[in-house]
């Protein structure tokens, strides 16, 4: 049964919520709905807090996904076609013509379809009409599927040697041709020329117009080791046919042809292609190993990968390529963001504390069933992103949540939340712009981008001791990649507020939006939330300097 996979994944940056969220709505999706792989991915490396969380109820890390813009395995080009170098020219052309294909990609079947050339139907066509077909190189089953003949003796595999046809007088072939152990004969039945071929030894006799050969004949042609094949056709129309069954690796083209790896972008493709002026291109593995070929005529015959976005609904948040998918459905508890879609989706948006608030939901709603892996994943994210219920973007959603699955895993949630916090905030061995960027979002607003990181601790000194450091590199990102405002908030999940850090040109915009006199490292009180407090309090000010 076909399998079609969705690739279920959070933001960029993703924390303990985008994480969990990504497994808990895969593991939704695969209990809820048929054929189909929902499959948890991440788009960057995990924290040490989702770390713990994973390793504490014994969850195996999503894969990791670069991008989801369109490759050359997601084109509808023709897999698994290429013929083997030892296959006659008339098998090549026959499956060119099943598939209206105008190329070929010639591969070496015994060494892993290594890829050798490309043969075309001009080079075919070639063949059939400037070749003097005298001479053959190919196998004893070549020649028998080329002229639909009938195998009445065989002795070798190979078959290599010049044609002669036996079309003039009989006492005129007997005196002036002189017989080979390498010549093919193509005759009718005319037995003082077939006496006069087995006793010579030749290599192979085509029997055409379904002629016999006596059987005292036949006994001399298995003493020399005469290969015998018949067929209906006659003299002329073998004589035609001959020239494809030779070893379609005669009229290898391009051995060194354009050839694109499946995992290639589309957008690159193009661009070589249309460079190129080619039709017909190969399509390879790592290995250099044949997969198939790509036309490019029918480039666009693509299926888009299938996506469900949890955690967000930004473009700038989501993965490479966002635009070149098709995205299924969306889960999210931010702010509706800047993705679009072609046609309606199921999107869920609720004004809750986690994402995983909303899939736990999800489960209820429609009675579907979890272990406590995925119960435990659930709680996990819920008290990250609501910093154990204290966060103001918490609701009565978020608390009966984490009551009925802490209760059912037996675990003080509270405790357990800042065990979690404690092993996730510790920055030993990391650096400043490494800190920064650990959870850090993208904004715009008024044509000012707008970069905000944040950070948990239970142990602000860690941060103050280096302040200098973060705010040279917050002023090195406002300089080399565009910033207005560039931040780290770095929130105190005992303390219940955030110390943030900001580059220099950003202070009287800090001191208005939260209204205080700023300073590097300012403590604010209360302020846990980026979403509903920090950015939307930054905007605010933006949108007003801009009345």
């Amino acid at each position: 049964m076909f399998m079609e996979n969705i690739y279920v994944f959070g933001h960029r940056k993703p924390d303990t919520d985008s994480i969990c969220a990504a497994i808990a709505m895969a593991n939704f999706l695969n209990s809820t709905k048929k054929n189909i792989k929902a499959i948890p991915c991440a788009l960057s490396a995990i924290n040490n807090e989702t770390k713990y969380v994973l390793d504490r109820f014994g969850v195996e890390a999503p894969r990791y996904l670069n991008d989801v813009k369109v490759q050359i395995r997601d084109l509808s080009y023709h897999k698994r076609f290429f013929v083997d170098k030892h296959e006659s020219i008339k098998n090549a052309y026959d499956l060119m013509s099943n598939l209206s294909a105008s190329g070929i990609p010639l591969v070496d079947k015994s060494n892993k379809n290594k890829l050798l050339g490309l043969v075309t139907l001009k080079g075919i066509a070639r063949e059939m009409i400037e070749s003097e077909r005298k001479h053959l190189i190919t196998s004893y089953d070549n020649v028998l599927d080329t002229v639909n003949g009938k195998e009445i003796l065989k002795f070798d595999q190979e078959i290599e040697g010049n044609v002669i046809t036996a079309t003039y007088r009989s006492t005129t072939f007997l005196n002036d041709v002189s017989l080979k152990s390498d010549d093919i004969l193509v005759i009718g039945d005319r037995h003082s020329i077939l006496e006069y071929a087995v006793e010579s030894g030749v290599k192979l006799i085509i029997l055409v117009g379904d002629s016999q050969i006596k059987e005292e004949h036949l006994e001399i042609a298995r003493k020399n080791k005469v290969n015998i094949i018949a067929t209906s056709f006659g003299s002329f129309e073998v004589s035609n046919l001959l020239v494809l069954a030779n070893y379609v690796e005669i009229i290898n083209e391009l051995s060194n042809p354009v050839t694109f790896k499946d995992s290639d972008y589309l957008t690159d493709f193009h661009i070589i292609a249309k460079r190129e002026k080619h039709t017909n291109y190969p399509v390879v593995n790592n290995k250099g190993e044949c997969l198939g070929l790509i036309e490019y005529t029918r480039a666009e015959e693509l299926s888009k990968k299938k996506v469900v976005l949890v955690d967000h609904n930004e473009k700038e948040q989501s993965a490479e390529g966002i635009e070149e998918a098709q995205i299924v459905e969306i889960i999210d508890h931010h702010k509706l963001g800047t993705i679009a879609t072609n046609s309606p989706i199921n999107f869920r948006n609720m004004s809750v504390g986690s994402t995983c608030t909303i899939i736990y939901n999800l489960y209820k709603e429609r009675f579907v069933e979890f272990d406590d892996k995925i119960a435990g994943l659930l709680l996990s994210a819920i008290l990250s992103d609501t910093l154990l219920l204290k966060s103001p973007t918490t609701t009565s959603l978020d608390v009966e949540a984490v009551s009925s699955l802490s209760k059912r895993l037996g675990i003080d949630y509270y405790n357990y939340g800042l065990e979690m916090f404690k092993v996730g905030s510790s920055l030993e061995g990391k650096d400043a712009d490494e800190i920064i960027y650990q959870d850090f979002k993208k904004f715009n607003s008024e044509n000012i981008n707008i970069g905000i990181g944040q950070i948990f601790t239970t142990n602000y000194d860690e941060v103050s001791r280096d302040i200098d450091k973060y705010v040279s590199e917050l002023n090195k990102m406002e300089n080399a990649e565009g910033y207005g405002i560039a931040c780290l908030f770095v929130t105190d999940i005992i303390r219940n507020g955030s110390y943030v850090i900001f580059n220099t040109n950003s202070c009287d915009i800090i001191s208005e939006a939260f209204d205080v006199d700023a300073y590097e490292g300012i403590f604010l009180e209360d302020i846990v939330s980026r979403k509903k407090q920090m950015i939307s309090s930054i905007i605010e000010v933006l949108k007003k300097s801009k009345d």
